[in-house]
Order: C-alpha cells, then sequence, then structure tokens
C-alpha cells in the first residue's frame, strides 16, 4: 500500500532529479520553444517541496492537490496548467484515502493524464508529454519500474515525430527531430515513482 510518505517522497525526488536535469530539458527546449523549460519547473517543483513541509498533508491525494497547486501558480507557460492539472487530477481520483493500492493509483494516475488530454488537447503521436503519460499509465500495472522505462522510451520516440501542439507545433516539419522537452520531464515525473518506491 502507497501511503501519504511514499507521494511525498515522488514530489521529492522528481523536484531532485528536475534540479539535476534543468539544463537539459531547457537545452531541448531551446530549438522549439521558449527556452525555458527546465528553469520554469525547477522553480515550480522545488516551491512543491517547501509547501510540503511548510505544511505536511495528512492524506496521499492532499499531497498531490497541494502539489498541482503549487504548479499551476509558479511555473509560467502551458507547463504549470498540464502539470499542476495532472497532479490535482489525479489527487482527487485518489479522493481521502489514507492509503491506496498501487492499482488504485494507477487507475487515478490514468484520471489525471486523461485530463491533461482534454486540457491540452493532445494525443499520442502530437509529440507532447502525452508520449511518455499514456504509455507510463498503460505500463503501470506491471510495476513502478516498467512505467519508467515505458515513459523514458515514449520520451525518445517523440524525436522522429512532427509537433501538432504547443509552442513546437509552429515549426511544422522543423520541429521533427528534436525530442520533446514535456516529454522527458514527464518521464522523470514517472521514473520519481520507482525512485519513491526504492526501485
Amino acid at each position: 500500500m502507497l501511503d501519504v510518505d511514499f507521494f511525498r517522497r515522488w514530489m521529492t525526488a522528481t523536484a531532485a532529479s528536475v534540479d539535476r536535469e534543468a539544463e537539459r530539458l531547457t537545452a531541448l527546449d531551446s530549438p522549439i520553444g521558449d527556452a525555458d523549460h527546465g528553469s520554469n519547473l525547477q522553480r515550480g517543483f522545488t516551491a512543491v517541496v517547501a509547501a510540503l513541509e511548510k505544511e505536511p498533508p495528512a492524506v496521499p491525494g492532499a499531497v498531490l492537490v497541494l502539489a498541482g497547486r503549487r504548479l499551476i501558480s509558479t511555473v509560467g507557460g502551458a507547463s504549470g496548467p498540464l502539470y499542476g492539472t495532472l497532479l490535482r487530477g489525479t489527487g482527487k481520483a485518489l479522493g481521502d484515502a489514507t492509503e491506496v493500492s498501487e492499482e488504485e493509483f494507477a487507475q487515478a494516475f490514468r484520471a489525471g493524464v486523461e485530463a491533461v488530454m482534454r486540457l491540452g488537447g493532445a494525443a499520442p503521436g502530437d509529440a507532447t508529454m502525452i508520449d511518455a503519460l499514456v504509455p507510463a499509465v498503460d505500463a503501470l500495472g506491471d510495476g513502478f519500474g516498467a512505467a519508467r522505462a515505458a515513459a523514458e522510451q515514449g520520451a525518445l520516440d517523440t524525436v522522429p515525430l512532427q509537433a501538432r501542439k504547443g509552442r513546437a507545433s509552429y515549426l511544422g516539419e522543423r520541429s521533427i527531430g528534436h525530442q520533446d522537452p514535456g516529454a522527458t520531464s514527464s518521464a522523470l515525473l514517472v521514473a520519481g515513482l520507482a525512485e519513491a518506491n526504492g526501485e
């Protein structure tokens, strides 16, 4: 069973990996976006960790709702609303349970990903964060390690795609050959699940 400490570890692990990878995320964003994806997420997840330390939520769902709210209020551009919607949607689906099974989490995470798809209008194959998140959700039944591998492969698979959503879509065919920064940071988020679980 996954308790509130697991979800706090997930957010802390993600913040640490975003911190480590911020320059790479910004480098990926530079040719196809605003060159600020890494720094924006770094600021957002730093704020998430600070908020969780200041007022530790009592249940798993509340951890994610709080994290989502902080990302929406501190991250510029599209990333804040998209990541905020993902975490808030997942947290709301978890409800007030003090512990959740991995299966219950997988269902809630799918609800969060579907909320992101509705908000951004993106589908798999559009070269967005969805290309990492959907394979991760599909693989969650096989564990967090499988989800991490699926998300990382999904991010790599955006390289030959033409972006159809977000800033990169303005480039048309010139977006082909670039790994999507949102898919890459989404893979970091999913990897944080495995790390929080000691994998």
